[in-house]
């Protein structure tokens, strides 16, 4: 039988191992101007292993673990996930607009690398989404590393990996 502590130190190096996508992907968004096709798609493909690295262990074991460890440190933990996820909601808002901009544009469609900007017209403001994918991206990058953080003083603490 696998102990809580094992399942604990797996979830642990499975959420240090999406750490460096979003990052990377953080990184990537900030930094990048103009944002392209081709970051978007590197943006996007980073954060999704991340994603599935943190959101596997966070429906397997964190959540249904939580209802029955309703600690102070535990309660903090759980609020700063649940708002990096919802500022990733409001980065997912921004990427799909961009996305369905490109679909719908025959010019764009089939294209390879683009700048982003170049899919702007009066009919959509664009710029608006990139904002929000932006502001997404800053902020769940901000809340997951705190609640990263905390979720690491919950498994030192409890679980006392050091000796």
């Amino acid at each position: 039988m696998v102990t809580d502590a094992a399942i604990a130190t797996a979830v642990v190096l499975a959420v240090t191992l999406s750490l460096p996508c979003f990052l990377y992907g953080a990184w990537l968004m900030i930094v990048s101007d103009p944002i392209t096709w081709g970051v978007l798609k590197r943006h996007l493909a980073v954060v999704t292993l991340g994603l599935t690295l943190t959101t596997v262990p966070l429906i397997a074991w964190m959540i249904p673990k939580f209802w029955s460890q309703r600690s102070g440190v535990a309660v903090v933990h759980a609020f700063l996930g649940v708002q990096a996820y919802a500022f990733f909601v409001l980065a997912a808002t921004g990427i799909v607009r961009i996305l369905r901009a490109k679909w719908a544009s025959a010019e764009f469609r089939s294209a390879t690398d683009f700048d982003l900007e170049a899919l702007d017209d009066e009919e959509r403001d664009l710029g608006h989404w990139r904002g929000r994918l932006r502001i997404g991206v800053v902020g769940y990058t901000v809340l997951w590393l705190l609640a990263y953080l905390t979720g690491l003083l919950r498994y030192v603490f409890k679980y006392n990996p050091l000796g």
